[in-house]
């Protein structure tokens, strides 16, 4: 959410500039969404490969067999876009709700 936040303050004139030639509060709040999950299922891909690989580690180090399963995959990512989509909603909400004169004034 902090990283979701960062981001609607730093691109505050962007976001007037869109407002202000016509873009609708719903295309706003969609946009700072769809990056809020984006970031998440990236992070979750990271995550995925830095179990598969301590999954390996353990496989080649100790006497029994570790495997990441699809299952475990399909819910970390499940889990992600879930986090994104809660945290991300209200640094969209924000975003959306403002009107394109306080954006364009802000610096």
């Amino acid at each position: 959410m902090n990283l979701m936040l960062v981001s609607v303050t730093k691109r505050t004139r962007e976001i007037g500039i869109r407002m202000a030639i016509g873009a609708r509060p719903r295309e706003i709040l969609l946009q700072f969404l769809v990056e809020a999950v984006m970031i998440c299922l990236a992070d979750a891909a990271v995550g995925i490969v830095i179990a598969a690989a301590g999954a390996a580690a353990i496989t080649a180090a100790a006497e029994f067999d570790v495997k990441v399963g699809l299952s475990a995959v399909i819910v970390a990512c499940g889990f992600a876009t879930a986090v994104g989509v809660f945290f991300g909603f209200y640094p969209a909400r924000r975003a959306s709700r403002l009107l394109p004169v306080d954006y364009l004034r802000h610096e």
